[in-house]
């Protein structure tokens, strides 16, 4: 003889069965907290990364600007002993530029080359007064009858 559990079960079809009655193992959906610990945890590392590499695109970014200043003070130099017409002695001068609210500190190398006529010039820029932090230097040279200047 079938209990009254049982007849509800028979006399209501499967369909009935199937939403009326608890599953004998119940089915969980959803995120358990150790998933979402886990989840949590990669996205944590994930952000903390690119907050790093965006903090160091942006230090890069303002070397870069301060190395193409200092590159543009070089030419500049080269470009006045053009205009002078400047046939430059053998040896070292210092000088002190100011460009973009900076002041730029350079040495300025002059070498003679197998020609008489020509002297390699060499500017090498600095961003403080001991000159100590090199920024970058610039190859130039100067003809004795035409100035002529390229750079490297």
């Amino acid at each position: 003889m079938m209990n009254i559990d049982d007849q509800l079960k028979f006399s209501a079809g499967p369909a009935a069965r199937k939403n009326n009655c608890p599953p004998a193992h119940k089915q969980h959906h959803g995120f358990t907290l150790i998933e979402v610990m886990v989840a949590l945890t990669i996205i944590a590392i994930s952000l903390g990364a690119l907050l790093s590499t965006s903090g160091t695109q942006a230090s890069s970014a303002g070397y870069l600007k301060h190395k193409t200043l200092a590159h543009w003070v070089a030419v500049n130099e080269l470009t006045q002993i053009r205009i002078a017409k400047e046939f430059p002695d053998v040896g070292d001068k210092k000088g002190e530029t100011t460009m973009a609210n900076n002041d730029w500190y350079w040495v300025r190398t002059t070498k003679a080359t197998e020609d008489d006529n020509a002297r390699q010039i060499t500017f090498t820029m600095y961003s403080d007064k001991e000159r100590t932090q090199n920024i970058t230097s610039l190859i130039g040279y100067a003809n004795r009858d035409a100035p002529i200047l390229t750079t490297q």
